[in-house]
């Protein structure tokens, strides 16, 4: 089984997916491509279809999306596809048989798809561990997903996963987050600001004190002068297997300033409402990040935390890589 992501113009065709159980792309749309083989096929349909397009390099792209939907994946392969709120994602599995040439639109023009059985409830991107989070951030319309336990574990079903391969896993996290928990609560705050520092947050300040109002540190991240954003943080150490509740991640809401984002950070995890609460229409987002998701930020930034911060956890090298 592999795991595909087809994405559907920014999520302006994902409620068509899941109504019509199917995915598809646009590619050629006036070639019925079920006696197509192989990728070398495909060249000289594009080519004709798009004569404007001289970069192999370009070319090369396109035809392998177009090759990847259409030959690469399988049935029982997972797709999924952002809902047109970026917070979410639905996931699907792939049917028997499953290409075939519609040109009914039935408000999507996608002529190109593939049948899905799609699960219909949403799952919130923010739950899928950063290393899956960063790898759904491609560019490309077609693209294989790494990442299989996560996504199968986050999803319910553990089971598709190699028992051997859950117990390296869950020894991997709870190894480096015991380490943490070894900080007392300010030098897991000012751990936490190191990080804000390490992900490009400008004037990371740790804040954390009486009447803070739940915020322990503050940072500005400037994308190349596109956009700010101000970012007020909660940060909570708490013994693994703990479940925060909403009104935790509600109080820390009530002391963001008006264009200001949140972000609770914490060894834990967070109750289903807790993540509802965090997105919640109308309100300051807050950004959720469990346990397992602050060793993936640390593995990902070791490098950039103080030597000081890196002596005390005492982690090697190879521990935290990635």
């Amino acid at each position: 089984m592999e795991i595909y992501c087809v994405r559907a113009e920014f999520g302006t065709y994902t409620q068509n997916f899941l109504d019509g159980d199917y995915a598809a792309i646009g590619w050629l749309p006036d070639n019925d491509l079920s006696a197509i083989t192989s990728r070398d096929d495909l060249y000289p349909l594009y080519r004709a279809a798009h004569p404007t397009d001289t970069s192999n390099v370009v070319i090369g792209q396109q035809v392998g999306q177009i090759s990847r939907f259409l030959l690469d994946i399988k049935a029982g392969d997972y797709v999924i596809v952002p809902a047109s709120n970026t917070e979410y994602i639905y996931y699907g599995v792939v049917k028997d048989a499953p290409y075939f040439y519609n040109r009914e639109t039935n408000g999507c023009p996608y002529p190109h798809r593939i049948k899905i059985k799609w699960h219909k409830e949403p799952i919130q991107r923010s739950q899928f561990s950063v290393p899956f989070q960063n790898t759904i951030r491609s560019s490309l319309t077609v693209f294989k997903i790494s990442h299989k336990m996560n996504f199968f574990t986050t999803i319910g079903k553990p089971d598709l996963v190699p028992t051997s391969t859950q117990q390296i896993e869950l020894n991997y996290y709870n190894s480096v987050l015991n380490r943490i928990l070894e900080l007392d609560d300010q030098e897991f705050e000012v751990l936490i600001t190191h990080i804000l520092t390490a992900l490009g947050f400008e004037g990371s300040e740790h804040k954390g004190k009486v009447g803070d109002g739940g915020v322990d540190a503050t940072g500005e991240l400037n994308v190349a002068n596109m956009a700010k954003i101000k970012l007020f943080v909660q940060a909570k150490r708490y013994k693994l297997g703990v479940n925060i509740n909403a009104n935790v991640v509600k109080a820390l809401r009530s002391n963001i300033p008006s264009g200001g984002q949140g972000a609770f950070i914490t060894t834990a995890d967070y109750q289903k409402k807790a993540k509802e609460i965090a997105v919640e229409p109308g309100f300051p987002r807050i950004g959720l990040v469990n346990g397992e998701q602050l060793v993936d930020i640390l593995a990902e930034h070791w490098g950039d935390i103080p030597i000081d911060f890196r002596e005390k956890l005492d982690l090697k090298v190879g521990l935290v890589a990635n």
